[in-house]
């Protein structure tokens, strides 16, 4: 429902009166520290930018320091290439960007990868090469690093007044909730391991390697909430859960996501470990950062953040990147053989020189990390690394300190989720970036004090990160309808590689298209 301005005005007075809110605002530090909006918006100008100052020869220009443009940097240099990587940010990582303090790393953004499947050759390649898959049994299968794998407890739900071990709702549910829970999960076993009539599996990962048979990718025609219609999954509990999944894996819920992208979120993982069970996760106090930085430091130097791509064309004359170097202040012209662009298509469509439009949707996120002087408390199960709270508008928090060796930890750092999906994503972007520090504090304090009475007295740092683009939307049609495939292609001697060309943001799906855009990237330079 859209957050209306006299529900907004409710929200914050309540959380005004939160208990010592306001009245503690001193007792801690902190600020919104991302991203980096005041760079970014200079790309809607049309001349924003002075002219280059200097020129500079490079083989392989790389545009985006997230994950698909690590991987394909990462790539290259194992060929033994020469690139320059540009990234807006003051460092790279993309949405799988991290920070850390006394206490603990803690995540900005992604925060694990389950374990991939076996098709996800790409990240198992990566994960083996960075000793997160330390061997294999005599089956084959991957033994993990027991440190990277998320530790119990792994899961909680605030619901009924107290903690409860896992994520589905369990308490006050009637018969008819249980028969459809039941009802549910087996239809999505039963998906799991079915194949289309063309001998794919109907829902895999990477994306591109599901069936193409219409009995599933017509489920991109109608959004999730329709199949549960349909389905007659009309359970209360059943629905929020879904709900739920669909606003952590896409940013936006049923009404908003296409059935088939919903459906996948529980069909598509089959991933298998000689020392873990298929619902295993992989983590790290500072989440995905930790695989951007084992990327990123392989082209070392070769990364220049803060840097402003703002002008790519080419012609008959060859292929020239300009950007903004907002440390010294002045733009810098390189003239090379090839570009991959790893940015998102509204930044592609700015920068790149007679680019035909897509329309894709991106979901804003805010992203908090919140340093305590204590670990939480709150009646029921204890602790978890992912903590939920049924029918908030936030998707909880997890506990940085989760995976850390320390016995006993006195501090943690929570990691507070809120995607903004409660009215339209340009209308919610703005909202976003009119809020106050003191706004989000006051939102987001009054989110916790519901579970944790008093947390606000424990707070010593509070920072913000707000993600307006934070990843692409499937809405209906867009996974198997033709704008997706139109991203993927080739403008002239720039190839493209982002999560978005799968329709999915997630891990697997950035490193794969990285992968290959770096593959189309030195074919074009041997050609």
């Amino acid at each position: 429902m859209p957050l209306s301005r006299r529900r907004f005005l409710a929200t914050t007075a309540a959380a005004a009166l939160a208990p010592g809110c306001s009245r503690k605002r001193a007792r801690w530090t902190g600020s919104i520290v991302g991203g980096a909006h005041a760079s970014g918006h200079r790309l809607r100008k049309s001349n924003g930018f002075p002219a280059p100052a200097r020129i500079e020869a490079v083989e392989t220009v790389i545009i985006g320091g997230g994950i698909a443009g690590l991987t394909a940097a990462h790539r290259l240099r194992k060929s033994g290439r020469e690139f320059v990587l540009l990234e807006l940010e003051h460092g790279p990582g993309g949405s799988s960007a991290s920070g850390e303090n006394a206490v603990s790393a803690y995540p900005w953004g992604a925060h694990y990868v389950p374990l991939p499947n076996a098709e996800s050759t790409e990240v198992l390649a990566l994960l083996e090469e960075f000793g997160v898959i330390t061997g294999h049994d005599g089956a084959g299968l991957p033994i993990y690093d027991e440190t990277v794998l998320c530790a119990d407890p792994m899961e909680r739900l605030f619901s009924k007044g107290r903690w409860h071990e896992g994520l589905t709702p369990q308490v006050g549910l009637t018969a008819e909730d249980r028969r459809q829970y039941d009802s549910f999960f087996a239809q999505m076993e039963t998906w799991r391991a079915t194949r289309g009539t063309d001998g794919r599996r109907a829902f895999a990962i990477p994306v591109d390697l599901s069936s193409r048979d219409p009995a599933f990718t017509s489920l991109d025609a109608m959004n999730m909430r329709a199949l549960l219609d349909a389905r007659g999954w009309t359970s209360a509990p059943l629905r929020w859960y879904v709900d739920y999944c669909c606003r952590d894996d896409f940013g936006a819920g049923i009404e908003h996501v296409s059935a088939w992208a919903g459906v996948h979120y529980f069909a598509s993982r089959d991933g298998s470990a000689a020392n873990a069970s298929r619902e295993a996760v992989l983590t790290w106090p500072e989440g995905n950062g930790w695989l951007a930085r084992r990327l990123a430091e392989s082209s070392g130097e070769r990364i220049r953040s803060g840097a402003v791509a703002w002008n790519v064309e080419h012609d008959e004359r060859g292929l020239r990147v300009d950007y903004f170097d907002t440390a010294r202040q002045e733009s810098v012209r390189l003239e090379a053989a090839v570009a991959i662009c790893a940015a998102p298509r509204f930044v592609a469509q700015r920068i790149i020189r007679d680019l035909p439009p897509v329309p894709v949707e991106y979901s804003p996120w805010m992203v908090a990390n919140l340093t305590l002087d204590t670990l939480p408390s709150g009646d029921g199960a204890p602790l978890a690394w992912d903590n939920v709270i049924e029918q908030s508008e936030s998707l909880g928090y997890v506990a940085a300190t989760h995976q850390s060796l320390r016995p006993v930890h006195r501090e943690t750092v929570l990691t507070h989720y809120w995607p903004l999906d409660r009215e339209p994503p340009r209308a919610a972007r703005e909202r976003a970036l009119s809020r106050s520090y003191e706004d989000w504090c006051e939102l987001i304090v009054n989110d916790l004090e519901r579970v944790h009475r008093g947390i606000t007295d424990h707070i010593r740092h509070f920072d913000v990160w707000l993600w307006g683009h934070g990843m692409v939307r499937p809405v209906p049609g867009f996974i198997w309808g033709n704008a997706r495939a139109r991203l993927a292609q080739p403008h002239g001697p720039i190839v493209f590689a982002h999560s978005e060309l799968s329709g999915i943001s997630i891990f697997e799906e950035a490193a794969t298209r990285g992968a290959d855009a770096a593959a189309s990237a030195l074919a074009h330079l041997t050609a």
